[in-house]
């Protein structure tokens, strides 16, 4: 038993395994760019670094093979290996102090990039001058929601995620008056009139209500490029115990809101990005796309808001701009892009809890590295000094 506990623990603080999940890094990062031409910054993410294993699927099947192990499983074992061989190899003293402490850097980095992995949460908030928001959108999750318009004082939201909408499946959610039946659902789709194209024609005409009547929910193949964003559709059949509402297609590409009315009550239906709501309301007052005189290309771009905290503590204006975010409530907001009216900003908003960890292991590195080099230096000047004195004066 003690043998076989041994040949465990050497396993786990060997410098070969370090060697190896060090290369093993490197190819994953070198394929995971050259693939990023195809799938695109997100997708990347996903399928080599916030997985355990790098998954092929097996052409024309739904089978996917597990080919090379992914960020998890590589970056979890070179965690393991580094607090293993701190724990067993180094000693706490001052010769290795530098050292202990710029190993113990890089397990803060791994730890953050962990946590950043499982947390963080990145969406955007778009903007028009004047326009007041108190909440962002996602990049790609979505929602199929039910608004209920009744109550003059506020509206009552009922969102149901895009998986369970996938799953194509009978959804009685308890704060909804009826059932809700899911036709049809494509992850990728296009909008068109009826009788703009043989396609649209030919598709299956499954809306008996609303807007898709006159429509045609055409599936697209799933795109990964990183301007580009997937837009579902589906078709939504609303049962109430008197029977049926009629079936209604959802899809962010709808500009116009779908209301029905049952039991007293006004509800509204549409499919759209996830939000996050905040505590706080932001207000863009003005926005600024600066350019080199004489060209047209941009030599800055900000914008300049108004935060407002629901409890009234915040209350100022700042001006966002590049490598300038704003930082509040949990989430840092990032000057990312406009529209080319000049007028509409859009914002990058990250929810990183552990935002701070990659600082405070660049310092915790920096630092270890700079005590290893001065104490190697001063042992190497003393050695010096000792050989100098010793040697024989010259006649």
């Amino acid at each position: 038993m003690n043998s076989t506990l041994r040949q465990f623990r050497d396993f786990f603080v060997s410098l070969q395994l370090t060697v190896v999940l060090l290369i093993m890094s490197i190819i994953l990062v070198f394929v995971a760019t050259l693939d990023q031409v195809n799938l695109g910054i997100w997708a990347v993410q996903m399928k080599y670094f916030r997985s355990f294993a790098v998954l092929w699927q097996v052409p024309n099947t739904s089978i996917a093979i597990p080919v090379f192990p992914g960020g998890y499983f590589i970056g979890g074992l070179l965690l393991i290996n580094l607090v293993a061989a701190h724990v067993y190899r180094f000693s706490l003293t001052w010769k290795k102090f530098g050292i202990q402490l710029t190993h113990a850097g890089l397990i803060v980095l791994l730890i953050g990039e962990l946590v950043t992995g499982l947390l963080q949460e990145d969406s955007y908030l778009r903007m028009d001058e004047g326009e007041t928001k108190r909440y962002s959108e996602s990049f790609n999750a979505n929602e199929l929601v039910f608004i209920d318009h009744s109550n003059a004082d506020y509206n009552e939201v009922i969102a149901i995620p895009e998986g369970l909408v996938a799953d194509q499946k009978s959804i009685q959610h308890p704060r909804l008056p009826f059932r809700i039946n899911i036709k049809a659902f494509h992850p990728n789709s296009m909008l068109e009139m009826r009788n703009q194209s043989v396609a649209a024609m030919a598709a299956p005409a499954l809306a008996t209500a609303g807007h898709g009547t006159q429509l045609a929910m055409l599936p697209l193949p799933m795109t990964y490029k990183p301007k580009e964003r997937n837009v579902p559709g589906a078709y939504v059949e609303i049962v109430t115990l008197e029977g049926t509402l009629g079936t209604w297609l959802a899809s962010p590409l709808l500009n116009q809101p779908q209301t029905f009315t049952y039991d007293g009550k006004t509800w509204e239906l549409s499919f759209r990005g996830k939000r996050h709501y905040n505590h706080f309301t932001l207000q863009l007052l003005k926005f600024s796309h600066d350019k080199y005189p004489g060209t047209e290309i941009p030599r800055n771009f900000s914008s300049h808001v108004r935060l407002r905290s629901d409890d009234g503590a915040e209350d100022r204006e700042i001006l966002i701009f590049m490598n300038n975010p704003l930082r509040f409530g949990g989430l840092t907001f990032y000057q990312a892009g406009f529209d080319n009216n000049d007028t509409t900003t859009i914002l990058q908003v990250v929810r990183n809890p552990s935002w701070l960890l990659p600082y405070i292991a660049t310092i915790m590195m920096g630092l270890g590295l700079c005590v290893q080099f001065a104490y190697s230096l001063g042992d190497f000047i003393r050695k010096r000094t000792a050989v100098t004195k010793s040697a024989p004066a010259s006649a």
